[in-house]
């Protein structure tokens, strides 16, 4: 009875006096870190620079302020791609102009040219990305072998938090491709807002954060968020592919009789290397919300030399990070310990196509779209669930391999057994005659 009146009162539009006696809400999820990070500590100058290698993941701490960090590359035509994400304290204070930025240089000081990486807040503190290249392959400033700096930048306004945040730093080497490759920015594409499924949803609870996003393929999918959260999720985008993206907030459960938040839902799409390829914010008013993101170009090596930033980061295969945000503001005027239904369209559109003529293995530097990726997708595994399924499946391979090895030898022995007590008994039957 006490449940049905609550729902009554809801339809009616009236504040939600009835979940006033609930428990306090719990604080969200934390980013969840990556699992083996080394610990690193930047430097305020280039003295003493830690060193970065490709393939590897690190933690550090940054504060409003700068902090660099060695790269040693080789004149191989590879590019090297340095991402920083920055993870700010619950409730942590930001404003407009606070963001970080990764600049990758020379020991000149010289940027490489297209190799700085930007991201700013909004109104949430929310895990923030950006990522700085090393274009080896079109670069001549960056493209000698030798020593090269990161720089990670993080800006804040006098009234904005000033403590250290946790700082995770990852280094990804793309191969260098073989001569007559692609060297000038794709022609026209097939753009605009996808037409996204209205299939069933099916339940697909996101992640925290980049190393534990939830995979999707194209399908809708149903999860749940509260004021503050983000929830992460992936979807491996071939050659050739294009990506559509939409999310919806449901009515939640008011605590006023009105309220609106225009910062209330925020799509961001990010690239294999976690830069931000773009994003988009709704406003909400505790009854329906809606953002839909354009779709992507074409996933092509040659995006990279477009004048578009958003079509410059859709350049490599890989695994695309789809991040949605419920606004802080809307605990405002919304239960704050209740989730929201939120409903997660998307659309992988085209066929995958033919990758370029790579050097090396793709997949060493964390690109490209394999069969246990879309596995993976199918199944909606985070990475370290894919990573225990595929161990799993090691092991049983070995278990059976070792059993059928054991299996044989036993075999082996019982019928040299059998033969043995054979000849034993026609030996005492010849001795006998």
């Amino acid at each position: 009875m006490l449940a049905g009146a609550a729902a009554l009162g809801l339809a009616a539009g009236a504040p939600a006096a009835a979940y006033a006696e609930e428990a306090a809400p719990q604080p969200v999820p934390t980013y969840r870190a990556a699992e083996g990070a080394s610990a690193v500590e930047g430097k305020p100058s280039t003295a003493d620079a830690p060193l970065l290698e490709a393939g590897h993941t690190y933690a550090d701490t940054l504060a409003p302020g700068e902090r660099v960090y060695r790269l040693v590359l080789e004149q191989d035509r590879s590019n090297v791609y340095v991402s920083a994400v920055v993870r700010p304290g619950a409730g942590a204070k930001v404003g407009y102009s606070d963001g970080i930025e990764v600049e990758v240089m020379t020991t000149a000081g010289r940027s490489c040219p297209g190799g700085t990486g930007r991201a700013a807040f909004g109104y949430d503190a929310v895990p923030l990305s950006a990522a700085g290249v090393r274009r080896g392959a079109e670069d001549d400033d960056c493209a000698p072998a030798g020593v090269y700096y990161a720089k990670v930048t993080r800006t804040a306004a006098k009234g904005s938090d000033q403590s250290p945040w946790p700082l995770e730093l990852r280094v990804q080497r793309e191969p260098g491709t073989g001569a007559g490759g692609p060297t000038a920015a794709p022609g026209a594409w097939p753009s605009g807002t996808p037409s996204l499924p209205g299939t069933e949803p099916v339940p697909r609870t996101g992640g925290t954060g980049f190393n534990d996003a939830r995979a999707l393929t194209a399908g809708v999918w149903r999860d749940e968020l509260r004021p503050g959260q983000t929830r992460y999720y992936r979807v491996p985008l071939d050659w050739g592919q294009q990506l559509g993206v939409g999310a919806e907030l449901a009515a939640a459960r008011m605590t006023k009789e009105y309220g609106s938040a225009s910062n209330g839902l925020t799509v961001a799409l990010y690239s294999p290397y976690r830069a931000l390829v773009s994003d988009e914010s709704g406003s909400y008013d505790g009854k329906q919300a809606g953002v839909t993101l354009e779709k992507t170009p074409p996933v092509a090596y040659e995006n990279r030399f477009s004048g578009d930033r958003d079509v410059q980061a859709v350049r490599i295969a890989g695994w695309y990070y789809v991040s949605v945000t419920m606004g802080g503001k809307v605990a405002e005027f919304t239960q704050d310990a209740a989730s929201v239904p939120l409903t997660l369209r998307t659309d992988v559109i085209g066929s995958p196509g033919k990758a370029p003529a790579y050097r090396e293995d793709l997949a060493a530097g964390g690109f490209g779209v394999g069969a246990a990726d879309r596995a993976a997708a199918r199944d909606g595994l985070t990475a370290p669930e894919a990573s225990e399924a595929a161990a799993n499946r090691s092991a049983m391979r070995l278990v059976a391999g070792t059993g059928f090895g054991t299996g044989t030898l036993l075999l082996l022995v019982l019928g040299g057994w059998v033969l043995l007590a054979r000849r034993g008994r026609g030996s005492r039957g010849a001795t006998a005659g």
